[in-house]
């Protein structure tokens, strides 16, 4: 089964559970529009190389579509239609007023110098730019794209429509419009629902352990804020390896360990540990961090965590999933775990929209309300149905869209 298809299953599940309308539930199963577009490009060497690239646009009914731009080798078609149609679900979930959206290159960057990828850059949006815009869709980074590359974006754009629009892109550099707290805002999302989950759940910080696989930008930022709040973080691992400490690991010493060393591994008086491992130790809280589709059929049996907190995308396959419910672990989904990214991105197009520029301190404040809310919806729409919370944040979200959808 594809992404697409995964989707496509859990949109029927949600619909059974809301009795959708028809015509709502037919409309949902595609996107509104797709873009496949061939971008040619001169190399360095003097040559010219063809790349495809796509934009999903999946539904606006909430708002422009919104969604990021990734650059890997494995992009395909399929994949950017799933992940646009849970950027919707994201959106509706965190009830922020964007749609979905997803775009993506078949590339691989480390083989490209700046200069092509800058060229590769304009070049996507010279196909692009007559629908995208801060009133039509607004992409953002994703996997291998850079606050860089979303200003050689919005330059570009800026350049073919004749006027500025610096809501047309968010992930900007600070100078260019960027946001405050934008390079941490996945993590804080996460950390929200973490410490709400801890509460429902009757766990006191300082004795709940927790287990991150990722110690990348959003899972070393989560460890970070989470040491800050009191919990006690147990494990951590990074693509070359993990660590593990019964007493509790000190972040702030890991960080600068990790600035210098390139890893994790070899820290302190540590256990070395692998990255199937940290998925399998008996902790309070476990966060993948790091790739998607880790929690699979093969491991979940020795999955020992009482609850997960899903921060990197799609971390558990949906036959996990059912397991998962069986064995009564709670997942708080990646679709309202790590929604503060996109959330904060909104910030973003709002700011720019008004000309304004506002204070970490305003940005942490309206997106802790956002989560937090979104998270006791969600909860409370898992306890009226008796579902799982992450059928619940679908539930949830398309009954926002379809409500928007029928008026």
């Amino acid at each position: 089964m594809n992404q697409f298809e995964n989707a496509m299953k859990q949109l029927d599940n949600a619909s059974k559970i809301i009795n959708l309308n028809s015509d709502v539930h037919e409309i949902l199963k595609s996107p509104e529009r797709v873009l496949t577009v061939s971008i040619p490009v001169k190399m360095d060497n003097g040559s010219t190389k063809v790349f495809t690239g796509f934009r999903s646009q999946y539904n606006n009914a909430l708002g422009p579509y919104k969604g990021g731009i990734r650059y890997h080798w494995n992009v395909s078609l399929e994949e950017v239609k799933a992940l646009s149609f849970w950027m919707m679900v994201k959106c509706a979930t965190v009830n922020i007023p964007m749609g979905g959206g997803k775009g993506g290159i078949i590339v691989n960057p480390k083989e490209l110098s700046e200069g092509e990828i800058e060229r590769l850059s304009r070049g996507y949006i010279e196909k692009i730019w007559r629908d995208i815009g801060s009133d039509k869709d607004i992409p953002a980074p994703d996997v291998y794209t850079t606050p860089q590359i979303m200003a050689w974006m919005r330059d570009e754009y800026e350049k073919l429509v004749g006027h500025s629009d610096p809501g047309v892109i968010t992930g900007k550099p600070i100078e260019q419009g960027g946001s405050e707290g934008r390079g941490f805002s996945t993590a804080q999302g996460g950390a929200y629902c973490t410490r709400e989950l801890a509460t429902k759940l009757g766990l006191v910080p300082s004795e709940t352990t927790v287990a991150i696989q990722g110690f990348g930008n959003a899972g070393s930022f989560m460890a970070k804020i989470l040491a800050e709040m009191g919990y006690k973080i147990v494990a951590v691992s990074d693509s070359k390896g993990g660590i593990k400490s019964d007493d509790g690991l000190d972040i702030s010493a890991l960080t600068v360990y990790k600035e210098k060393t390139g890893s994790v591994v070899g820290f302190g008086s540590t256990e070395a540990i692998s990255n199937e491992e940290i998925l399998e130790l008996a902790v309070d809280i476990l966060v993948p961090a790091a790739l998607e589709n880790v929690i699979t059929a093969e491991n979940v049996g020795n999955i020992r965590a009482k609850s997960i907190v899903e921060l990197a995308n799609g971390p558990t396959t949906p036959e996990a999933d059912e397991i998962l419910k069986e064995k009564g672990i709670i997942v708080v989904p990646d679709v309202l775990a790590n929604a503060g990214g996109v959330t904060v991105s909104y910030f973003e197009w709002d700011q720019n929209i008004k000309g304004e520029h506002w204070s970490e301190v305003d940005i942490l404040e309206k997106l802790e309300k956002i989560i937090v809310d979104a998270f006791h919806e969600v909860w409370e729409t898992k306890e009226k149905y008796n579902i799982d919370m992450r059928t619940a944040a679908f539930v949830k979200a398309i009954e926002r869209v379809a409500s928007k959808m029928e008026i």
